[in-house]
């Protein structure tokens, strides 16, 4: 509900939240989850940026109200390259706080690091202060693939981004 004090104060200025979708792929696995999950964004008609992480900087996500990275599993780790842009967001730490934050990964094995991967990018959303979206079906941490993403892991990161959308929405729309 508006005051008294912002009705009188000039035009009201209502903004569609903005999510970023920032991803690291070297064999196009993870890049065709991140679209995925921009297809379920996009359902629910919020602004979206489905970027490589080469092309997003740390201040850029200052611009988001929530944000979904996505890796392939190394070693049942997040990639070199996603790790190094949350090593450098740490100059912008306490401002991302109550933004949507969420994780995706695949990997080329079942019980090949897929959770740990995303837990791992999860932990660092949470050092910054983020809310994140997980989900009571599927894939509850966020979304995974084995290979090539199928119509299961299509599925989960449609739906996925249709969550971070809702909840990115509720909280800042």
């Amino acid at each position: 509900m508006l005051s008294p004090h912002q009705l009188m104060s000039g035009p009201l200025v209502i903004t569609m939240p903005k999510i970023l979708i920032c991803y690291h792929s070297r064999t196009g696995n993870t890049k065709k989850m991140a679209q995925f999950i921009e297809k379920g964004v996009r359902s629910r008609k919020v602004d979206v940026d489905t970027k490589d992480v080469r092309n997003v900087t740390p201040k850029s996500l200052l611009d988001y109200d929530g944000i979904v990275m996505g890796s392939p599993t190394y070693y049942g780790l997040m990639s070199a390259e996603i790790k190094k842009l949350l090593d450098k967001s740490v100059r912008y730490h306490g401002e991302l706080d109550g933004k949507v934050g969420g994780a995706f990964s695949s990997s080329h094995n079942v019980g090949g690091g897929n959770e740990t991967t995303v837990i791992a990018i999860l932990e660092a959303l949470l050092i910054h202060g983020m809310v994140i979206c997980g989900d009571p079906e599927g894939d509850h941490y966020g979304p995974v693939s084995i290979k090539k993403p199928d119509k299961r892991a299509e599925k989960m990161c449609v739906r996925y981004g249709q969550r971070v959308a809702d909840l990115t929405k509720r909280l800042h729309g």
